[in-house]
């Protein structure tokens, strides 16, 4: 249905839609839908009792639509993978702009268990802090799995011509093992700013007229924010980033977590604090 979609809107074919919009913009020259290809592997079935396995010859997906029906190599697909990784506006090896590709990794369903979900076109699964994108894929001979760590920008692609390899398990055991140690061999090191103490003026309550309250706090040169109301302490940091800008961090996420905050200063007071495109002022 979304390749039908795709065909009506674009008035392309798909095979000619990925052509155009994915494959020759990242490089993808081993890639192709539909087509008979002479390096193509060997497709197998399960294996039997007896040891033996069925052959699968070369079948026209066309039936399932985009479905399947995708022929590639891992250096193709890790240049799909990387392209999930890139930032800006959509353009050359930008197949979407940076808005569109997190609307995509986000979830849009999830199981009831609260570990895995499904985004757009991508499964989604937690486990423990990391969050993984990514989609398997199986045909008559063929089974594939896509995993990608994108906070550490690390993929994992399994490509198999049987129908009893498992590749989702090849791949959580890749990723926990070379991939876990790829992320941690190329991670930058973290920027860190010094605590400065005259962000000490930043300290106050801040809120607006009929609307809730926020007290920024000293704890240990570190600037916190804090419920005044709340029946236990809870708080959200707010990390220094330079130029006087900070971001509110916090381990359970959602609300403004993530956010620029910034406080605005008007005859050597302070006045407000803004938290992305909104604010409170400085009550006292």
């Amino acid at each position: 249905l979304a390749g039908m979609i795709v065909e009506e809107v674009s008035g392309m074919g798909w095979a000619d839609y990925l052509q155009e919009n994915i494959f020759d913009p990242l490089g993808m020259n081993a890639s192709s839908v539909d087509m008979p290809d002479p390096q193509l592997a060997t497709g197998y079935g399960s294996r039997m009792p007896d040891g033996s396995r069925l052959v699968f010859p070369f079948v026209d997906a066309r039936g399932m639509a985009a479905a399947t029906g995708l022929t590639s190599t891992v250096p193709d697909m890790a240049r799909f993978v990387s392209a999930q990784f890139r930032e800006g506006p959509r353009g050359g090896d930008r197949l979407l702009s940076t808005p569109s590709l997190r609307e995509m990794h986000r979830v849009r369903m999830l199981e009831n268990h609260w570990q895995s979900g499904q985004g757009i076109g991508f499964s989604v699964r937690r486990i423990e802090d990391k969050l993984y994108v990514g989609h398997g894929g199986g045909y008559p001979g063929f089974t594939t799995n896509t995993s990608i760590q994108l906070d550490s920008e690390v993929g994992v692609i399994v490509l198999t011509n049987t129908n009893d390899s498992n590749p989702s398990q090849i791949g959580r055991e890749l990723m926990s093992t070379v991939g876990e140690a790829v992320a941690e061999a190329t991670a930058p090191e973290p920027e860190h700013v010094a605590w400065d103490p005259a962000w000490e003026r930043f300290a106050g309550l801040y809120g607006r007229e009929g609307r809730g309250r926020t007290r920024v706090l000293v704890m240990n040169e570190r600037l916190v924010t804090m419920n005044p109301w709340a029946s236990s302490i809870g708080t959200t940091e707010l990390e220094p980033l330079g130029d006087g800008t900070f971001r509110m961090l916090a381990p359970t996420g959602g609300g403004a977590v993530g956010e620029i905050v910034r406080f605005v200063e008007e005859n050597g007071e302070v006045v407000r604090m803004v938290t992305g495109d909104s604010y409170v002022v400085r009550i006292r």
